[in-house]
Parts: C-alpha cells; structure tokens; sequence
C-alpha cells in the first residue's frame, strides 16, 4: 500500500525566510510611523488620513491598516517615541556624575525645557501629544512610570550618600516629587501659563523638593 502523502504541516519552516519576513515588516512599521510624524508636523494631526500617510509611501491605506488598526495607534506609537527620547534623556542625568541634589535640579528644569521642545516649538506636535493624552493613557503611564523610576535612582543615591532623609519611602517620595512638576510640564498647563515663569518655577520648586528630602 502506497505512503499517504506527506502533511504540509511536516514542511521544515525556514527560519530565514521568517526572520527577513519579520524585519521587512519592522522596517515597514518604521517607515509608517515616521511618514505620519512628518505629515503631522507639517499638516496637523487632525488633517492628516491615513490616506494620506499611505500616498506618501506608494502603498494602499489597506496595507496601512496591517500594520496599524487606526490613526490613533500610528498616533500612539509617534507618541511612545517621542516620550521615550524625553525618558533616554532624563535617565542620562539620574545615572549622572553630578551630585544628588543638582541632578533633582537637572531632571526639573529637563522636564520642562524638554517637553516645550519636543511639542510646543511646534503647534501640530502638541495637539499630536493632546490627542495621545487623550486617547492613549497607557502611553502616558508608561512614561510617568519611568519618570518616577528615574527619580527614585537619584533619591536612593541620595539617601545611600546621606543626603537626603533615609526614613523616606524613595518609592513613594519619588512619585509625590514627579507630581510637583505637573504645572510646568503639563502640555495643557504649560500651554495655558504662557505668561508665567514656568523655569523659575521649575528651580523654585526642585529647592523645595531639595529641602523635603535633607536629613
């Protein structure tokens, strides 16, 4: 009696073939997300389609759609990268060679300075970020979190070279300084303070946090 034929099943898969499938695909995920991010900045979030992201790079908004359910999740991924640069950028100055108390000082004035560049030199990245903070709160916990881990880095630095109060919670202390900076790192606070000195309060407030945390 003759063999049944062979199952596709049993085919070896071939790992290569997968791998280049899977950086193909990566590298076009890249493409849409950075296509989107300039359309945004220089149409405006609310403009741009995804019609348009897709002209831009000669595919069809259905090959889009494979790779992003929606705008918003193009939105989300601009965002992620955006605030993840913001995050690279804090962290370098926790794991700095200054002292605990100029890093608080760095990572304050860093806060603020950084987030009116990233989204308010230009109008369309901030209603981009608005949306995300509308849409994407897991976006922006994510980046809360680590900024609050980031913290912690310098207060337990602090608290290990005597500087600061070793009674203190460095996980909870941590989360309550993070929140002292809302006002002036808040986009839609920021953007409502234009006349406020944001950086003055930005130092002001670091000093104030600095005084909380002596021994």
């Amino acid at each position: 009696m003759a063999s049944a034929p062979a199952s596709t099943s049993d085919t070896p898969r071939n790992p290569r073939a997968d791998t280049g499938r899977a950086l193909k695909g990566d590298a076009t995920r890249t493409a849409i997300v950075e296509t989107a991010e300039r359309l945004f900045r220089s149409m405006g979030y609310q403009k741009t389609t995804v019609a348009d992201i897709a002209r831009e790079l000669r595919m069809s908004p259905a090959n889009v759609y494979r790779f992003f359910p929606s705008k918003a999740a193009i939105n989300e991924a601009i965002a992620t990268r955006l605030l993840n640069t913001l995050s690279e950028h804090i962290w370098a100055i926790a794991r700095g060679p200054a002292s605990p108390q100029d890093r608080i000082r760095e990572i304050f004035q860093s806060l603020h300075g950084k987030m009116v560049q990233l989204f308010f030199n230009e109008k369309r990245m901030h209603d981009m970020v608005g949306a995300a903070m509308q849409e994407h709160w897991g976006v922006v916990d994510a980046y809360v979190h680590d900024i609050d881990t980031a913290i912690r880095h310098v207060v337990l630095d602090g608290q290990a070279t005597g500087v600061f109060d070793k009674t203190l919670d460095p996980h909870v202390f941590s989360h309550l300084v993070h929140a002292t900076t809302v006002h002036f790192c808040h986009p839609t606070l920021i953007e409502q303070c234009v006349n406020e000195d944001l950086p003055a309060m930005a130092a002001g407030m670091a000093e104030l946090v600095l005084r909380a945390l002596r021994p």
